[in-house]
């Protein structure tokens, strides 16, 4: 399982509506095969991205949105127009949460439980 949490630092708020596509590299090529997409709910979860994931051990990677959230909150110009988050699944059978934390101007992230 893939899930991800985004919370809004300079808010202090989870970061509802962040649009995410979760991606797999196809065979170490540096092509890109989309298998998940969705949004983060009202608490700044996405825990349905992975619908239908083939479980494959392999490199994954996921794209956030960063400039539809803040646009939507009044901010034109964020520094960071979206994140990248890419990471190795080694075992199909384990949990993997991506949390994300965001600001206009900066963000981190981590392996998550």
């Amino acid at each position: 399982m893939i899930t991800t949490h985004v919370l809004d630092l300079a808010n202090g708020l989870p970061a509802r509506g962040v649009s995410v596509v979760l991606e797999v590299e196809v065979e170490r090529s540096n092509e890109w095969k989309t298998v998940g997409r969705g949004a983060t709910d009202e608490n700044g979860r996405l825990v349905t991205l992975a619908q239908g994931w083939d479980r494959a051990p392999g490199t994954y990677r996921l794209t956030f949105d960063l400039w539809g959230y803040h646009r939507e909150r009044g901010l034109t110009q964020p520094f960071f127009p979206s994140a990248t988050v890419t990471f190795t699944v080694h075992d199909t059978a384990e949990h993997y949460h991506v949390p994300l934390l965001i600001s206009p101007f900066g963000y981190s992230t981590y392996r998550g439980s």
